[in-house]
């Protein structure tokens, strides 16, 4: 699901809270080192999210913040942000290369680059996995 989070809006905090569980609280998200990713060079997407990100002639970035139930993958289009909500349950991480990424879930996926010595991002995808792993052993997700 794709969201235009431009304005605060309670029915879409509403749905990402449903769908991907409530923001870890301070103390959790230090003891977990953290909960976002570092900044992501977006390769390929699906096309809805390509039709956004292919608005304007900038970078295609996006982050990855953790959620209980989930991953919210943030990115903007022209001067609007949108969160690409992906629950563990339909998550599929996939390694393509040594150097791509793709995250895929439901109708939508993204591919990103990382470089080999770009520690804190694989560290983060290690971490994500680990997420995903211990919330569908509890049956969070």
């Amino acid at each position: 699901m794709i969201l235009n989070i431009s304005y605060t809006n309670k029915k879409n905090s509403d749905t990402i809270d449903r769908i991907l569980g409530k923001s870890f609280g301070f103390m959790r998200r230090l003891k977990m080192g953290g909960i976002g990713s570092p900044r992501l060079n977006l390769t390929d997407a699906d096309e809805e999210v390509s039709k956004l990100m292919n608005r304007d002639n900038n970078r295609n970035v996006c982050n990855i913040e953790l959620r209980p139930k989930g991953i919210i993958v943030g990115f903007r289009s022209r001067l609007d942000p949108y969160v690409l909500l992906m629950p563990y349950e339909t998550l599929l991480i996939t390694r393509l290369n040594l150097d791509q990424y793709r995250l895929e879930s439901e109708k939508y996926f993204i591919v990103f680059h990382v470089r080999k010595n770009e520690i804190s991002t694989h560290n983060f995808i290690h971490k994500l996995v680990d997420a995903q792993r211990m919330a569908l052993h509890r049956g969070e997700a």
